[in-house]
C-alpha cells in the first residue's frame, strides 16, 4: 500500500500491464477536503491515453484468455481480491477518508462493502447452470440459452463513493469474463488505483483491468463514444449521464446509468408514538439525510412527515443536527467530514440561499462553521441545515442538492404522503415510517423509487438490484440483473438428426 498512499509521482494509468504517465505529461494535485492541501499526484489523461487504454482492453479480450477462463477459475480471482481488501483494510479506510472527506470509519465501512460485493459475485457465477435448456418439443433438437461477456467495458465512477461505486462495476463486469477501462472522478481517484493494484495481485491477466485518470470531458467522453467499447457504465449526475447516452448512441453500445436521486423520507404521526419510537424515527432522518454531509445519491433529503408531529418532531431534529460534530474525517470523535470540493459547497451555499428567498425557514445550520483546530479555515465544511415550510415549486425540494441540507414537507392523509413522495422526476430510493403493517406495504407499494425501505433508511444488500425509475437511470447495478448488464444472451439451437426440409423443390 505504500505506493498507494504515495501515488507513484503521476504514474496512475495503467493499460496492458503497465503504471505510465499520461501520454501529455500533465498531472493533478489530489486535495486533501478537509484543508485543501495538495497529498497526492496523479496522472491527467486524456482522448489519447484512452485509445491505449481502449486497445489493450480490446486486445485481452479478442485474443486473452480471461473472457474462456472457467467461471469457477474467475470466481476463486474475486474471492482472493475480496481478502486482499480485508487485508488492507485500514489503509484503504484512511485513503478514502483523506480522497473524499468522509469520516475514516465510513472508509472502514465502505471497504467491508467492497469485499462483500466481490465476494458476492464471486458466489453468483460459481453457482449458477451452464445454460438454460430450452424445450424444442422434440428429442432430436438440443436447444439451450447461454451467457456471455459482452466485450470490452468502460466504467465512469462518482466522486462520492469512488471505490464503492467503482466496484459495483468492477466485480460483475469481471465475474462475466470482459475487460474494462475504468474512469474514476479526477478528483477522488486514489483508492481506484489502489484495487488497480490488488487486481494485479490477485493474478489478473495483463489488459483485462485498465485505468485512466482524467476529466470527464475528455477521458469519459472519450470512453462513451469509443467504437471499440461494448458496454458504456456511468454513475453521476443527471447532466452528465444524459450526454454519455448521447455520445454512445451512434455506435449502439449497451448503456447502464446511475443518475441519483430527490429521495422521500415519509414519517406517519403512528411512527412516533412512543418516545422510543420517536427518537429512533429523528435519529433515522438524521442519518438519512446527514451520512457522508448529504453527498449520497439516496441521501434522505426530503423530510416528508404528517402535520399533526411536524412541530415536535422537526424543533428536535434540529436540536440534533446543531449538534453533530464536523471535522476532519480521520480525527477522533467526528461524525461528519467536509464537502468534496470548494465547487460543491457553493453549489449547496446558492440553494440554501435560494431556498429562503423562495420562504423557507432555516431551523439550523445554513452556514459555514467556525473554523477550528479539527476544522481547517481552508476545509470545506458546511453546517448540517434543516429548512422547514418547504414546498415542492423551491428548487432545493426539486433538485438533487448533494449535500447537508434537509428539506421538511408535511401531509395530512396517506394519499398526499404518497403524491408528495412520488412528485420528483427522480426514482432512486425512499422510505415510509409507520407502525401500521398493513399501511406500510401499501405505501410501499405505491412509491415509484427503486429501492424503498420501511421503518429503516440507506442499508442495501448485494444481493438485491439497485437502481431507481424516471431520471434516476437506466439499468440496476448489484443482485443477478447487475451480473447480466454485463452479459450477452445467445441462444444456440443443434438439431441432431438433420435431414432436408424439401421446402423448394430442387
Amino acid at each position: 500500500m505504500a505506493d498507494t498512499l504515495e501515488p507513484r509521482a503521476g504514474k496512475t494509468i495503467h493499460a496492458d500491464g503497465e503504471w505510465r504517465e499520461a501520454v501529455s505529461g500533465a498531472t493533478r494535485e489530489i486535495l486533501d477536503p478537509a484543508d485543501a492541501a495538495p497529498f497526492a499526484v496523479v496522472a491527467e489523461g486524456d482522448e489519447k491515453d484512452t485509445d491505449l487504454a481502449v486497445a489493450a482492453a480490446r486486445n485481452a479480450f479478442d485474443h486473452g484468455d480471461w473472457p474462456r477462463t472457467p467461471v469457477t477459475q474467475r470466481a476463486e480471482l474475486l474471492r482472493r481480491v475480496a481478502d486482499l481488501l480485508v487485508r488492507d483494510r485500514e489503509e484503504l479506510g484512511l485513503l478514502e477518508s483523506r480522497d473524499a472527506g468522509k469520516t475514516v470509519e465510513e472508509g472502514r465501512v465502505d471497504i467491508d462493502c467492497v469485499a462483500d460485493a466481490f465476494r458476492y459475485f464471486a458466489d453468483l457465477v460459481a453457482g449458477e447452470a451452464p445454460g438454460r435448456v430450452v424445450d424444442a418439443g422434440s428429442p432430436d433438437i438440443h436447444s439451450v440459452v447461454v451467457h456471455e461477456p459482452v466485450g470490452v467495458c468502460a466504467l465512469i465512477t462518482p466522486w462520492n463513493y469512488p471505490l464503492l461505486q467503482a466496484s459495483w462495476k468492477i466485480a460483475p463486469a469481471l465475474a462475466a469474463g470482459n475487460t474494462f477501462v475504468v474512469k474514476p472522478s479526477e478528483i477522488t481517484p486514489l483508492t481506484t488505483v489502489a484495487l488497480i493494484d490488488l487486481l494485479v495481485e490477485a493474478g489478473l491477466p495483463a489488459g483485462v483491468a485498465n485505468i485512466v485518470t482524467g476529466p470527464g470531458h475528455s477521458v469519459g467522453a472519450r470512453l462513451a463514444e469509443h467504437p471499440d467499447v461494448d458496454l458504456v457504465s456511468f454513475t453521476g449526475g443527471l447532466i452528465s449521464g444524459t450526454k454519455v447516452a448521447q455520445a454512445a448512441a451512434p455506435s449502439v453500445k449497451k448503456v447502464a446509468l446511475e443518475l441519483g436521486g430527490k429521495n422521500p423520507n415519509v414519517v406517519f404521526a403512528d411512527a412516533c408514538a412512543t418516545d422510543e419510537a420517536f427518537d429512533t424515527a429523528v435519529d433515522q432522518a438524521l442519518n438519512a439525510a446527514f451520512i457522508h454531509s448529504g453527498q449520497v445519491c439516496s441521501a434522505g433529503g426530503r423530510l416528508i412527515i404528517e402535520e399533526s408531529v411536524r412541530d415536535r418532531f422537526v424543533a428536535e431534529l434540529a436540536r440534533r443536527a446543531d449538534r453533530i460534530r464536523l471535522g476532519r474525517g480521520t480525527a477522533d470523535g467526528v461524525e461528519c467530514g467536509p464537502l468534496v470540493s470548494e465547487q460543491q459547497r457553493a453549489k449547496v451555499e446558492a440553494y440554501v440561499e435560494s431556498a429562503l428567498k423562495e420562504g423557507a425557514v432555516l431551523r439550523s445550520g445554513g452556514k459555514r462553521p467556525d473554523p477550528s483546530p479539527e476544522r481547517p479555515e481552508n476545509g470545506y465544511f458546511y453546517e448540517p441545515t434543516v429548512l422547514d415550510h418547504c414546498h415542492r415549486e423551491m428548487r432545493v425540494v426539486r433538485e438533487e442538492v448533494f449535500g447537508p441540507v434537509l428539506t421538511v414537507e408535511t401531509f395530512r392523509t396517506e394519499d398526499e404522503a404518497v403524491a408528495l413522495a412520488n412528485d420528483t422526476e427522480y426514482g432512486l430510493a425512499g422510505a415510509v415510517w409507520t407502525a401500521d403493517a398493513g399501511r406500510a406495504r401499501r405505501v410501499a407499494g405505491r412509491l415509484r423509487h427503486g429501492t424503498v425501505w420501511i421503518n429503516d433508511f440507506h442499508p442495501y444488500l448485494p444481493q438485491a438490484e439497485w437502481g431507481g425509475f424516471g431520471k434516476s437511470g437506466v439499468g440496476r447495478e448489484l443482485g443477478p440483473a447487475g451480473l447480466a448488464e454485463y452479459r450477452e444472451t445467445k441462444h444456440v439451437y443443434q438439431n441432431l438428426a438433420p435431414k432436408p426440409v424439401r421446402w423448394f423443390a430442387g
